[in-house]
């Protein structure tokens, strides 16, 4: 598993550790079962404090994502990826009702709100 922090994005350092830990589990990079380097040799290979990784790890064993076994260490979940996604989508529904609102804030029709999100789905899609 590989974390790349960027401090450059918007995200604070904590949800950009959920954020890749939670792709990689979903992609099935990591299955359920496999353990996940402790608190603080993330910290360390990552050069952040404990308490930031300990933060992400909180995060994602909320999410269900991840399972913490006192003397043991932190370890993928056994959760069903279909929970997961629904959980994301749960989120991503709510991003989008925030959009709606913001949008009609704006005074824009549902076709420039469509334009947008389009040409910004294809740049984010080109190489």
């Amino acid at each position: 598993m590989k974390i790349i922090l960027s401090n450059a994005s918007s995200d604070p350092i904590y949800i950009q550790i959920v954020n890749q830990i939670r792709q990689s589990i979903l992609s099935g990079e990591l299955r359920a079962g496999d353990s996940l380097p402790s608190i603080r040799q993330l910290a360390k290979d990552l050069q952040v404090s404990v308490i930031t990784t300990k933060r992400a790890y909180e995060e994602l064993e909320k999410e269900k994502l991840i399972d913490s076994v006192v003397g043991k260490g932190c370890f993928v979940s056994g959760a069903n990826k279909d929970f997961i996604r629904e959980q994301r989508m749960t989120r991503l529904e709510e991003k989008m009702v925030e959009i709606i609102r913001e949008s009609k804030e704006l005074s824009m029709s549902k076709q420039d709100v469509l334009d947008y999100l389009n040409l910004l789905y294809e740049e984010e899609h080109t190489p």
